[in-house]
């Protein structure tokens, strides 16, 4: 049976919601920034999306419905419009699924299909909280990451804590028609495990 996301959407008291969730962020660098205001108002559908992210137990971890989703940005006053939930939650879902393809590609060969692969035990949101990484590439000219999150993923046992910064991409055309997102993915470098898994990739790089 399929779990329900880390957070209940339906709770005030609950923060964070699902791996990538733009109400855990300022209004003014967050996602919903990429979408304009809108005065019409749309039906929000209740119905939620199962991921491929193995929760530690049984099942999948599940995304919000745009109800849900638009509930937790209004408790945040980031002033969502309910036009843009048909937009905005299918990418905060992909991203998800994105960063998740990316563990897994760190992940890969390390074992994990020995205890029926990795699963995703928890993770924050930390988008007032530049990565060492980041810091750097700003500093260099770099455009900053608009958001951060940090997810911890367990491989029989073994627990890695992962950075995740999310940057805007190059993108054609009117914004919300044409998003493009670009994910830096990789171990955070505060367990031997996670520095382990740099320095290999590196030399493999």
């Amino acid at each position: 049976m399929s779990g329900g996301c880390p957070v209940d959407h339906t709770d005030p008291s609950s923060s964070p919601s699902c791996p990538v969730d733009p109400s855990s962020a300022p209004s003014t660098s967050s996602w919903s920034r990429f979408f304009g205001a809108s005065s019409s108002h749309a039906p929000l559908s209740t119905e939620r999306e199962t991921s491929s992210i193995p929760r530690p137990n049984d099942g999948n971890w599940v995304y919000p419905s745009e109800a849900q989703f638009f509930a937790a940005m209004a408790r945040k006053n980031h002033n969502p419009q309910a036009a843009d939930m048909k937009t905005i939650v299918p990418i905060h879902n992909a991203v998800n699924e994105r960063a998740w393809t990316e563990i897994l590609k760190w992940e890969a060969g390390r074992g994990g299909e020995a205890c029926g692969g990795i699963k995703l035990v928890n993770f924050q949101g930390k988008p007032n909280e530049r990565s060492p990484k980041a810091r750097w590439k700003t500093l260099l000219g770099y455009s900053a990451p608009f958001d951060r999150h940090d997810w911890i993923v367990d491989r029989c046992g073994v627990r890695t804590r992962y950075i995740i910064d999310f940057y805007t991409g190059h993108s054609q055309g009117t914004p919300d028609k044409n998003l493009s997102f670009y994910l830096d993915v990789r171990p955070a470098l505060d367990s031997w495990e996670g520095v382990k898994m740099r320095v290999q990739h590196f030399f493999r790089t």
